[in-house]
């Protein structure tokens, strides 16, 4: 059983995220990526999601890897709360903020990922496009503001991509699918 989560740690977590990524742009004056998953409800973690945050850290760094941008500090977080990757970052904001988005639009999971970039001033740079909800497509804001789906219902539909992706991909739970 994977452990829940309560709103208090959930603040607890972002105060030290928000920590960790102000002294990573005090220390280098740069831009700041913060890379987490959306995941609706108490449970935050589990091992498809775990493989899920393995796929975008690696989208995120073959992205950077392919523009040739050095990364100045990294740390990665794994708490009930769930993964977190934070890099610091020698590059313009707005390129990579452009850059994440595409990897969130585009990629077959992209939907779940949240990679924010922040400037070296301080400023999360906000998405051209809105989201759209995973359930009904319309926009997530307006979905998540009046909560019209349940975040068990929302769970749910994660888990379901994220086994679709896998299986498609040929690894559920971490094994590789055996081919004849």
């Amino acid at each position: 059983m994977n452990p829940t989560v309560s709103i208090t740690d959930m603040m607890h977590c972002r105060d030290s995220r928000v920590e960790l990524q102000t002294a990573m742009m005090i220390r280098h004056h740069a831009t700041v990526i913060s890379f987490c998953m959306n995941i609706p409800g108490a449970q935050k973690t589990n091992r498809l999601i775990q493989q899920a945050f393995a796929v975008g850290k690696k989208e995120i760094l073959s992205a950077l890897s392919e523009k040739t941008i050095p990364i100045l500090e990294s740390h990665e977080i794994h708490e009930k709360t769930g993964d977190e990757m934070i890099l610091c970052i020698k590059a313009d904001a707005r390129i990579i903020k452009e850059a994440m988005s595409g990897i969130e639009d585009t990629h077959p999971i992209g939907r779940i990922f949240d990679i924010d970039v922040i400037t070296p001033d301080g400023i999360k740079l906000s998405r051209c496009r809105c989201r759209k909800c995973l359930i009904c497509n319309r926009q997530a804001q307006d979905c998540a503001r009046s909560r019209r789906h349940s975040a068990e219902e929302l769970f749910d539909r994660i888990n379901q991509l994220l086994i679709g992706y896998f299986q498609q991909a040929g690894s559920v739970n971490g094994k590789q699918r055996k081919t004849q």
